[in-house]
């Protein structure tokens, strides 16, 4: 059985008209490759952020799943989100080529100060339950961003390896959604950097399970904060996308 991810490493602002012409285009560049499914970062439509108009939200989450089941090409879109139950997420939801919608993973190890009352991320966002889902045929689990890594200066709770569970679960492919911090210096792109990628490698191959994973692009002359791209089970890399700027590139997952 094959699976055909793209994974976009693109910019995300806090324009959600703005993500709206740079999602497109990225739909485009996976329908060309008759890609099964997009990967996009973390708060890619919304931006990431709780604080964004939810109307506007809707009716961009409408055109843009409209758009790519008209491409025939299926999202595992990154996005804040307000449920129903008032409460906002900071998800990754799952569509089929056809639209139909699988449903959504929540941000679980929200971030936040790790000393006294937790402030930060952790007081904005709701946690849903953890799930996977069956995508033509593969069963699939999705993960954002501090999920895959609990970096240990931002996690005020305990790692719950959430990717063991997932694999535990029956997930073969695990997709993630990132949108890391960074700047120019020493210790975000090399110390920050070599952490993540460290975590994503031997989550893969400790838990055996595919491992795509896309961070948010922008700053453009800046490296993005994980390595981006489709780990395979072994804990090597299958595919890997150049570090800074746009990289929309797709891979055929075999299981």
């Amino acid at each position: 059985m094959e699976l055909k991810i793209t994974t976009a490493q693109i910019p995300v602002y806090s324009d959600i008209q703005k993500n709206m012409a740079i999602l497109k285009d990225a739909v485009d560049a996976a329908a060309k490759d008759k890609s099964d499914i997009l990967l996009t970062p973390e708060g890619s439509l919304s931006g990431y952020t709780p604080r964004f108009d939810q109307n506007e939200a809707e009716a961009a989450l409408s055109e843009i799943t409209a758009y790519a089941k008209e491409k025939k090409t299926g999202l595992a879109l990154g996005t804040c989100f307000f449920e129903q139950d008032g409460k906002c997420y900071d998800e990754l939801r799952f569509y089929l080529p056809d639209g139909k919608y699988l449903g959504a993973h929540a941000k679980t190890l929200l971030c936040g100060t790790t000393n006294g009352e937790p402030e930060g991320e952790i007081n904005d966002y709701g946690i849903l339950p953890l799930r996977v889902f069956s995508y033509m045929g593969v069963t699939v689990g999705g993960l954002v961003c501090n999920d895959m890594w609990g970096n240990p200066m931002c996690t005020p709770m305990d790692d719950p390896h959430l990717t063991r569970k997932l694999a535990h679960m029956g997930a073969k492919i695990i997709l993630h959604a990132v949108n890391g911090g960074r700047d120019g210096g020493d210790f975000s792109q090399k110390t920050c950097k070599m952490f993540h990628e460290a975590r994503l490698l031997m989550n893969a191959r400790a838990d055996g399970i595919y491992i795509a994973t896309a961070d948010n692009a922008f700053p453009l002359d800046i490296g993005a904060s994980a390595p981006g791209g489709v780990i395979s089970p072994d804990g090597a890399w299958a595919m890997r996308m150049d570090s800074a700027g746009i990289q929309i590139k797709t891979y055929a997952v075999k299981i």
